[in-house]
């Protein structure tokens, strides 16, 4: 009789113990739907990328570049639904910069547009890497999208910058006093000592 009650009370015990995690649970549910709403809420909100406005000498600097175009029609569609959509859209928006990377035109390629457009895409891949976290630091996603768009205003600078240059006119005698300043050429032609 004593062990049937016994079995009896534990089993009561079980019982309620198993009805207090589900509740648990289903609270811990709520307000992690909750805090994913407050999340997506204001990522939506600061989900607002800069449009280039190129002077027309540097559109033309461009023009040519299909991958270019394609990454600022991306940058411009906005995700709505849902904070996987915007998980998505930072991990198509990083590969598709890791992609221009290999496609930079031959007349971009400068070190301070390269670099520039390196910075764009650590900034992208940060920013994929934050919102595909399971507690998204929201304050750090909004930081990193205010982020790529001064990226996105030093890019457009250092194309306007590199049309302005290419304008520039050599003045007589420049080539010249480049090619003797340029000490690649004084290692060339420098003596080997030999031990």
């Amino acid at each position: 009789m004593k062990i049937r009650v016994l079995f009896f009370l534990f089993f009561m015990f079980v019982l309620f113990s198993c009805q207090n995690d589900n509740e648990q649970r289903l609270i811990q549910q709520q307000k992690e739907l909750a805090k994913s709403d407050v999340a997506f809420k204001k990522i939506n909100s600061a989900w607002n990328f800069r449009i280039m406005n190129l002077e027309p000498h540097s559109q033309d600097l461009i023009k040519d570049w299909t991958l270019w175009h394609l990454f600022l029609t991306e940058l411009n569609q906005k995700p709505t639904r849902s904070i996987e959509a915007f998980q998505k859209k930072s991990k198509t928006l990083s590969k598709k910069a890791d992609e221009m990377l290999l496609t930079i035109p031959k007349h971009l390629k400068t070190p301070e547009f390269k670099s520039r457009f390196t910075v764009l895409l650590t900034t992208f891949r940060s920013l994929e890497m934050y919102i595909n976290l399971n507690d998204i630091p929201v304050q750090k996603v909004t930081d990193l999208i205010t982020d790529i768009n001064l990226q996105l205003a030093a890019i457009e600078l250092q194309i306007n910058e590199l049309v302005r240059k290419k304008e520039v006119r050599t003045e007589q005698g420049e080539a010249e006093m480049i090619r003797l300043l340029d000490t690649s050429r004084a290692a060339k032609n420098a003596p080997k000592i030999l031990e």
